[in-house]
């Protein structure tokens, strides 16, 4: 069974609602959760509604074949009964004006599922019906088999509407969702405020899968799903596997990182690496390990706490200095940096960083190396994102960049990853389907 929650754009509630069914699904059923694009924050909240790790799709990162793996492989891991699947945007919003890239409608295809589209019915009746009618139209390879309206005035208002829809748009309307503050959610600078720091987040989670009970019809959201058939054929591997020594990786995650993508930490464990989880902000120093990962997050909300953790600090460097394997995303290279915001960090690539009041880089990256690093060769492309409201300020000597950027922006004049010795850091997220050396190569790095 699997279903795609997506909605006719972004503020819609998609979030909310879809973690909220998870969640009511959740009291009987095994669900697999994911995300449609580049994510990290809304997977913390499925993950929290279901008990299984959400995962992410993605048509710029993986194939139709590794959307296929991606997604049955997920279902495989939990053993779910079910897979529920959150949207990106509007259905067809993607990379480009007309293509599928990036897009929801371009997983929707791939996995022949069914959507059920989530509609702000604010002040909308009749026009509710047309704009279902053009979403169906624009695209019929897409199974648009149900709507949910959000924002409805009341039960009077809720009942006009649904009857626009299913009589004008054919499509089965399987609830409304009543205007309330009960299903709200605090917002950051990269969007939701990440779970892992909501201590009362699990309320909020039962809170709304609790409206989702009392106002969507659930056996008819199941028909649905039942209704999916088989995956269409054609799956295809995700990663690159190396050596077959084991490796230990030390990974940075706590409330300051929390940027990472499932199946990028599988595919360390399946190149025979162990994964010793640490903490920056709490932890004394870096566990025994061949190799440090750094992932993205906020370190810039805990740039305090993070220059007050002097032991810390003077081992990652200890590490460096010894000439082993270090890579590190985004807020993992805010941290390598000399400073956050004037707190001091690291110190490896001896260069300011500092958040700004508007966004630095918003969008899919490709890249290629231009030498030799930790995670690819000389010549290699991959592809990623990047997302973030900070910048690093080149000071004194030229620095030595991994990457040239393709399409995106990096850190300056087309270029990404500092690197230094066996440090990489990059403002580039990657995911391994788009990376497929990555795992391979950091781990014989680290065995090296």
């Amino acid at each position: 069974m699997r279903l795609i929650l997506s909605g006719t754009g972004s503020a819609v509630g998609k979030t909310t609602i879809a973690t909220g069914i998870m969640k009511a699904f959740s009291r009987e059923y095994r669900v697999q959760p994911f995300k449609v694009g580049p994510d990290y924050i809304d997977p913390t909240y499925h993950t929290l509604a279901t008990g299984h790790s959400s995962r992410n799709l993605d048509s710029f990162f993986m194939s139709e074949p590794q959307i296929r793996e991606a997604f049955q492989r997920g279902l495989n891991i939990s053993k779910a009964d079910m897979g529920i699947i959150e949207g990106v945007r509007g259905l067809y919003e993607g990379i480009s004006p007309t293509g599928d890239v990036g897009n929801t409608a371009s997983v929707a295809k791939a996995l022949n599922a069914p959507v059920v589209l989530i509609l702000n019915a604010r002040s909308l009746v009749k026009s509710a019906a047309a704009i279902v009618i053009g979403f169906k139209t624009l695209d019929p390879e897409v199974r648009i088999e149900g709507v949910i309206l959000n924002q409805v005035k009341n039960r009077k208002h809720y009942l006009k509407t649904k009857e626009a829809v299913e009589k004008l748009a054919k499509t089965p309307v399987v609830g409304g969702i009543p205007r309330s503050d009960e299903i709200k959610v605090e917002q950051r600078h990269l969007g939701l405020v990440p779970a892992v720091e909501r201590e009362n987040i699990l309320g909020y989670i039962g809170d709304w899968g609790r409206v989702m009970e009392e106002n969507l019809d659930l056996d008819a959201l199941q028909e649905i799903m039942r209704g999916a058939g088989e995956l269409p054929p054609g799956r295809e591997a995700l990663w690159r596997s190396g050596g077959n020594k084991k490796v230990k990786i030390g990974v940075a995650r706590d409330e300051v990182f929390t940027f990472y993508y499932q199946e990028n930490l599988e595919a360390l464990e399946a190149n025979h690496a162990h994964l010793v989880y640490f903490s920056p902000l709490h932890h004394e120093e870096i566990p025994d390990v061949d190799g440090l990962y750094i992932g993205g997050g906020y370190p810039e909300i805990f740039s305090r706490e993070l220059e007050a953790n002097h032991s810390m600090r003077k081992s990652v460097v200890k590490f460096h200095q010894e000439e082993r394997p270090i890579y590190a995303e985004c807020g993992g290279l805010m941290y390598l940096t000399r400073s956050i915001n004037q707190q001091e960090m690291c110190g490896i690539f001896p260069y300011p960083s500092q958040m700004t009041a508007k966004p630095q880089a918003l969008s899919y990256v490709i890249s290629q190396a231009i030498e030799d690093n930790v995670i690819l060769k000389k010549g290699e492309t991959f592809r990623g994102h990047e997302f973030h409201y900070s910048k690093v300020t080149l000071e004194g000597n030229t620095p030595k960049f991994a990457f040239k950027v393709l399409r995106g922006r990096g850190i300056a004049s087309k270029r990404d990853g500092l690197m230094d010795k066996n440090a990489l850091a990059s403002y580039v997220h990657t995911h391994v389907a788009a990376c497929p050396p990555f795992p391979a190569n950091f781990t014989d790095c680290a065995r090296e």
